[in-house]
C-alpha cells in the first residue's frame, strides 16, 4: 500500500538534547551533566544546539552528540563512557529514528563523595 505524505514532520534539535540529556543523566556512573567548555548557541553547516552539558549537531539526517558529564567517583570511566555512547545511540535511533555520527563524551570531572564528620 502506498503511504500518502501528508506533511513534513519537524524535530526540533532541542529535542534530541533533551533525549540525550535523560539518557545519560540514567546511565550508572553518571553523577551530573557538566558544563560545556565553549558555550553559546551556534547554527553552522547543520543545525547546532548546546544546553545543559550536552551539544547536538544534525547534518544530512545524521546525529553527532557532544555530552559534558561529571562521573562518580567509585566507576571504570572507560566502560561507563562507552556504556553511555551506546545508550544515547540507542534513544535517539529508536525515540527519533535519525542515524547517529557520533556520541563524544567529554568527562570533565568526577564527583568526590562527601566527608564524614
Amino acid at each position: 500500500m502506498d503511504e500518502k505524505q501528508l506533511g513534513r514532520i519537524i524535530i526540533a534539535p532541542e529535542v534530541l538534547a533533551t533525549i540525550a540529556r535523560l539518557t545519560a543523566l540514567a546511565t550508572p556512573g553518571v553523577a551530573r551533566m557538566g558544563g560545556k567548555w565553549a558555550g553559546g548557541v551556534s547554527r553552522l553547516l547543520g543545525h547546532k544546539i548546546g544546553d545543559g552539558g550536552v551539544e547536538i549537531t544534525v547534518e544530512d539526517q545524521a546525529v553527532t552528540t557532544d555530552l559534558y558529564i561529571v562521573a562518580q567517583h567509585d566507576v571504570n570511566l572507560l566502560e561507563m563512557g562507552r556504556q553511555l555512547q551506546a545508550n544515547v545511540t540507542r534513544a535517539i535511533e529508536e525515540i527519533v529514528g535519525l542515524g547517529v555520527w557520533a556520541v563524544n563524551v567529554h568527562i570533565q570531572n568526577v564527583e568526590v563523595p562527601a566527608k564524614r564528620a
